[in-house]
């Protein structure tokens, strides 16, 4: 039933749930199979990003269809939104258990295991640090534990850089907003282009510091429990802002092909509330993993 009639829109079955349930499977299967060296898992982790891809495409589409077709009244308004902030608190707590962890090696961990002089003697609770690497641990199974020697990337470089890009960001996708709000067609996709090009820089740059600390600084996955929640906190957050900035373009797109209106664009809302959403975790990376 339509909100042209006065009635909640209820949408039609769909295979669409259970299509993306498939494509999950699929990639969930592939990457334990990987896991093992199995030589089926690359195949079906392919299958499924295929899958899912295509659940993309299709589904959200018809989603964009149905709410430009005008079935959406403001109820379904309200559940979009109770759904997406729910979404955002989810990968709020999913930060927080990074950060958390990042929090309980670095107070906590670190200090305890330099305090214990009878199993790793002489080692410092300095951070960053791979853990006791060139201590001798004295247990049951001695021996020297060697996480390799490594350099930290200082904060006033490209963090810096990509700091700003991310913070500018916020300043146009809002002024996009208020383009939009305004029916300014031209400054709205002026400015949401901008948007998707800083976060793309963001992108080249964060490539960039990772080809960097794995060529020239010995930082890894493998250096210890800083190279671990460094390489945890930020690659997770790269992903998101991939995420992020794909959303932002097909907004665009649909931007261009003059989806939304000044008082109806709940997507719009949604994509720039993800976006901030990145862009803050992005200002607490900055401080309490470069900076601190």
């Amino acid at each position: 039933m339509s909100a042209a009639h006065g009635g909640y829109y209820l949408p039609d079955p769909t295979k669409w749930p259970t299509i993306t349930s498939m494509g999950l499977f699929l990639l969930a299967l592939g990457f334990i199979l990987n896991l093992h060296y199995l030589a089926p898992g690359p195949w079906l982790m392919i299958a499924g990003a295929g899958v899912i891809v295509l659940m993309m495409f299709a589904w959200f589409g018809q989603v964009a269809t149905e709410s430009e077709a005008g079935k959406y009244d403001a109820q379904v308004d309200t559940s979009f939104r109770m759904g997406m902030g729910w979404f955002i608190f989810s990968e709020i707590m999913f930060f927080g258990a990074f950060f958390g962890a990042l929090f309980y090696a670095r107070v906590l961990s670190v200090p305890w295991i330099a305090g214990d002089e009878f199993l790793w003697p002489g080692f410092e609770a300095t951070w960053p640090t791979a853990g006791p690497a060139g201590a001798t641990y004295i247990g049951p199974d001695s021996h020297d534990v060697a996480a390799g020697t490594f350099s930290s990337i200082g904060a006033f470089g490209i963090p810096l850089i990509n700091t700003l890009l991310l913070l500018a960001s916020s300043v146009t996708v809002t002024i996009a907003h208020w383009a939009l709000k305004k029916n300014q067609r031209g400054a709205l996709c002026f400015w949401l282009f901008i948007t998707v090009a800083l976060g793309a820089a963001f992108m080249y740059f964060q490539v960039y510091e990772y080809i960097e600390a794995y060529s020239h600084l010995g930082l890894t996955l493998g250096s210890g429990v800083y190279g671990a929640t460094f390489f945890m906190l930020t690659g997770f957050h790269g992903f998101h802002v991939t995420v992020g900035a794909i959303i932002l373009a097909v907004i665009l797109v649909r931007c261009l092909k003059g989806h939304f209106k000044p008082d109806e664009h709940f997507g719009f809302e949604g994509a720039a509330w993800y976006w901030h959403f990145v862009d803050t975790v992005w200002v607490g990376l900055f401080i309490f993993v470069y900076i601190l």
